[in-house]
């Protein structure tokens, strides 16, 4: 019933396209001055994960609570250093460049004092210069257009690490797995890199560049942990 406006043609995918972009949007501003209510932005199936500043609210779809993100027989640095940064980085998103200015009742205000303000300006526009500096293609990347997801991502991380170490002070060191030289700290961070390996054609990397929030797959490893001094301790980085 609910998509019984939506007309699609089995032999036109452009005009299905185009069809499901209008319904889309008309469903949008049909809610337009009726009362709010709950609805999930993603379908349970979706593979990502999202915060609502206005809601002040993360939300995990079921699509991504299961591997190779999470799951109950695999080691806690697996988990903690994929699921854990996911967490960590919709956690993160409450305090970035667009999420501090949302109170926790999820309103639009200046909550900060001055002086936090000015150090927070001080230290993204650091996060901006070094993100600028990645070339993809021999394309820059635009530092200050993906500062938000760079910001979640830096911290999404070194909250999932200092989260895994709490949980190992209160349960242990895991096991160490064989056939593999590798302690479990550095498990958990070749756990976050491999959540994004990806391939892509240099096409899609320059329309990234020119549309999306978020670093290419590439920097969104390399940069995280080239900030990390937690990885460069644990896998001795001179």
């Amino acid at each position: 019933k609910r998509y019984e406006s939506l007309q699609i043609n089995e032999s036109d995918y452009f005009a299905n396209n185009l069809a499901s972009i209008h319904y889309s949007f008309k469903r949008t501003f049909e809610k337009l001055r009726k009362k709010p209510h709950n609805e999930w932005v993603m379908s349970p199936p979706t593979v990502n994960a999202y915060y609502s500043a206005s809601k002040n609210s993360i939300v995990f779809p079921a699509g991504i609570l299961q591997a190779p993100f999470f799951d109950k027989s695999f080691p806690q640095s697996l988990n903690y250093g994929a699921m854990g940064v996911v967490m960590g980085h919709e956690l993160t998103h409450g305090f970035d460049d667009q999420g501090r200015e949302y109170d926790k009742f999820g309103n639009m205000k200046q909550w900060w004092d001055p002086e936090a303000v000015k150090r927070f300006k001080d230290k993204t526009q650091c996060m901006i210069d070094q993100y600028s500096e990645y070339q993809l293609h021999g394309e820059h990347e635009r530092g200050k257009q993906t500062l938000g997801e760079n910001i979640a991502d830096n911290g999404g991380l070194k909250s999932a690490y200092n989260a895994y170490k709490k949980w190992v002070k209160e349960n242990g060191e895991e096991q160490l797995l064989p056939a593999l030289a590798l302690t479990h700290e550095q498990i958990f961070f070749l756990s976050f890199a491999q959540v994004w390996c990806w391939n892509s054609k240099p096409e899609t990397d320059h329309m990234q560049f020119l549309t999306d929030p978020h670093s290419p797959a590439k920097f969104r490893v390399i940069g995280p942990l080239s900030n990390s001094y937690e990885f460069s301790d644990v896998y001795k980085c001179s």
